[in-house]
């Protein structure tokens, strides 16, 4: 019995939702419209400003679909109603980062610098030269733009150095000379 399945997402005030016959699910906000195709085995009704999401039967592929499915509308509602913001930290000396052109630079102590497209539908601000924001309102496009930045430099483990989403803990190696003074 999926728990995130069952339950009901409640609609704000300021946001829209329409659902098409062929499962397709569209909804309008303050901060934009999203608009996704979802499983026919899946029967998605509105109810009293409530969205509920009905599965047909009990087999293990449907009931995997319905929570994913209520998760996806509940994040749509959300992205529109307010968006969704993932926040990275640059530590190294010399490593910065700035927007120009619709272009994030990223200095990370290679020898050339990356210049990554900003997508369509994504804000991409750097408050100082050592923090990104990333906001908009697909969660998915937010994550993985973010996770695309941390991998040009993941942090590595002796120093710390390298792109880390906020308050990310990083487990700390010892490195040689600390054990050599034992």
């Amino acid at each position: 019995m999926s728990r995130i399945g069952n339950k009901a997402i409640t609609i704000p005030e300021d946001v829209e939702v329409s659902i098409s016959d062929s499962n397709e699910v569209t909804v309008k906000g303050p901060k934009g419209t999203l608009t996704r195709q979802f499983s026919p085995l899946m029967e998605i009704k509105i109810e009293d400003g409530t969205i509920v999401v009905i599965r047909e039967n009990e087999e293990k592929q449907t009931k995997q679909l319905h929570g994913t499915t209520r998760a996806l509308i509940n994040n749509m509602i959300e992205g529109c109603h307010k968006e969704f913001t993932k926040e990275l930290e640059i530590v190294g000396i010399g490593f910065r980062a700035n927007v120009a052109n619709n272009n994030l630079n990223l200095h990370i102590g290679y020898s050339h610098d990356i210049v990554m497209p900003i997508e369509e539908g994504l804000t991409v601000v750097c408050p100082t030269a050592t923090t990104i924001t990333v906001s908009g309102i697909d969660k998915q496009r937010v994550g993985e733009f973010a996770a695309n930045i941390r991998n040009h430099r993941k942090p590595e483990p002796y120093k710390g150095k390298g792109i880390r989403y906020k308050n990310e803990q990083i487990r700390r190696k010892e490195g040689k000379t600390a054990a050599a003074k034992k």
